[in-house]
């Protein structure tokens, strides 16, 4: 079905560029806002109402411009600092004192030509002519009451498409497995993703998407298991492997350190070598306490198999907690676990662990302390060439904001020598971005009709119906509803 608009709410006020309220993947409840969060959102409508008028634009035109970004990220910036006391916050938003009404000036840090690989995408393909049940995977999100007649519709490839590539500066993608969706026969399987591919091409040219394929070996007999992936690897383009050791059937981890757990790792590690690709992507972070969502069997299973590269999905990170400089106090403690784990096992920066930021940026950009220490932690413990970059499109809409986050986001020199953290300069900032992910799947960066140049996009963002809206769920009854229905976690 055809994207149906805005309603008329959107089209008098889009939202703000810099989408900070709160919103989950579906895996989390998200915290309400903070203080400064709430200040910050306040102040920045007031300024763009200001900086509109300056600019001469409506206020719905002027939110969809760089200038409306710049706007919430220096106000953001400004009440942290303030919430400090006045004193250098670790972590800032670096923009130009002009950059909320010269569009140049925004540009000129939220704007970029870097090469904008993201590993962790989803969409949801439903056979529309089925009945809609009462419950399905993503009737709680947002995102269902996009205006299409059928609701399951709005999470098609097509939305995806249009969010990820037309909507933001992403040039590839990878889409990435979820433990109901990925099943045979559900919305997000071999076979869908594998459809998105083609389309993905005929869009905007071929290699646009990458797809995962999914392994679950407690959720069946683990010799099926083995035998399907050997299926998988036969029959699809798989770029990756992906795996949930806290979701999908009983609890598990990657070293099988734990003897009442099932003993299932070292066999689907070795798998993943035999077949190939030896990329796996496995979800450590946002588990609801789960014990096998921590990373703490990462470092060894790494150690254990270094002929296989393991993509930490959120880095081990958890919502609901501060992020400070690593202690040995706190080193059970969100990425901190990440950090222990590859130490422990004597994996050092450049090594076969690479960090994702999938929702972890995304929850953290909206405090710059955190931002800072999240960043520097994971820089310093497995290298500038190992941290990827990840948004979870589509659940947090377009990923474009969080692009712009990204690319005005700098670390103080006090946490720097402080901490040891490297300072996020240009060149860190596209290896992160995209650089690191290429040389990790063996691609080349792809430019081409789908990424114009800078003022096509702009120009195209700008007037694009959408609003600058968030997908997933943003209240802790819709998550709860979605965990309690479909056992994420």
């Amino acid at each position: 079905m055809p994207y149906r608009g805005p309603t008329r709410q959107d089209e008098d006020d889009p939202g703000l560029a810099i989408k900070l309220g709160p919103c989950s993947n579906g895996e989390y409840v998200p915290p309400p806002p903070t203080e400064v969060v709430r200040e910050a959102v306040r102040r920045a409508r007031a300024a763009a109402d200001d900086n509109a008028r300056r600019t001469g634009l409506s206020r719905r035109q002027f939110l969809r411009t760089a200038c409306g970004a710049a706007t919430t990220l220096a106000v953001l910036a400004a009440c942290s600092e303030e919430s400090n006391g006045g004193r250098e916050t670790g972590g800032t938003f670096s923009l130009p004192p002009d950059a909320g009404v010269d569009e140049d000036a925004a540009e000129s840090r939220l704007g970029g030509d870097e090469f904008v690989f993201d590993v962790q995408g989803h969409l949801l393909e439903y056979d529309l002519a089925d009945p809609v049940p009462r419950q399905w995977f993503g009737s709680g999100y947002r995102q269902a009451r996009c205006g299409e007649e059928d609701p399951r519709a709005c999470f098609t490839t097509a939305h995806f498409l249009d969010e990820v590539f037309l909507r933001s500066d992403t040039a590839m993608a990878v889409l990435s497995a979820i433990p109901v969706g990925s099943l045979p026969g559900g919305p997000l399987d071999a076979e869908v993703m594998r459809a998105a591919l083609r389309q993905a091409d005929q869009l905007c040219g071929d290699g646009r998407l990458l797809m995962q394929a999914h392994a679950a070996p407690t959720a069946e007999p683990l010799g099926a298991q083995l035998a399907a992936m050997g299926d998988l690897a036969g029959r699809y383009p798989v770029a990756a492997w992906k795996v949930y050791t806290h979701a999908g059937g009983p609890g598990w981890y990657l070293d099988d350190h734990d003897p009442a757990a099932p003993q299932v790792g070292r066999a689907v590690l070795d798998r993943v070598a035999e077949l190939g690709p030896p990329i796996l992507a496995v979800h450590k972070g946002l588990g609801g306490g789960s014990r096998f969502a921590s990373p703490v069997d990462v470092g060894p299973a790494a150690r254990n198999h270094p002929e296989v590269s393991f993509v930490v999905y959120h880095s081990g990170f958890e919502v609901g907690g501060a992020e400070g400089p690593f202690s040995e106090d706190a080193r059970d403690v969100g990425v901190n676990r990440l950090v222990a784990t590859v130490a422990d096992a004597g994996i050092g920066p450049g090594g076969n662990v690479y960090a994702e930021l999938g929702s972890t940026w995304r929850s953290v950009m909206g405090s710059p302390d955190d931002a800072a220490h999240v960043l520097g932690k994971l820089l310093v413990a497995v290298g500038e060439d190992n941290v990827l970059w990840g948004t979870d499109s589509i659940w947090y809409g377009s990923p474009q904001d969080q692009i712009q986050a990204f690319r005005a986001f700098e670390i103080s020199e006090e946490l720097q020598e402080r901490h040891g953290y490297p300072a996020l300069t240009p060149e860190i900032k596209a290896k992160v971005l995209g650089l690191n992910a290429a040389r990790l799947y063996g691609v080349e960066p792809l430019d081409s009709t789908c990424r114009p140049d800078r003022g096509e996009r702009e120009a195209q963002r700008a007037s694009h119906p959408a609003a600058n809206r968030t997908h997933g769920p943003t209240t802790a009854a819709a998550v709860r509803a979605h965990i309690d229905r479909f056992g994420w976690l």
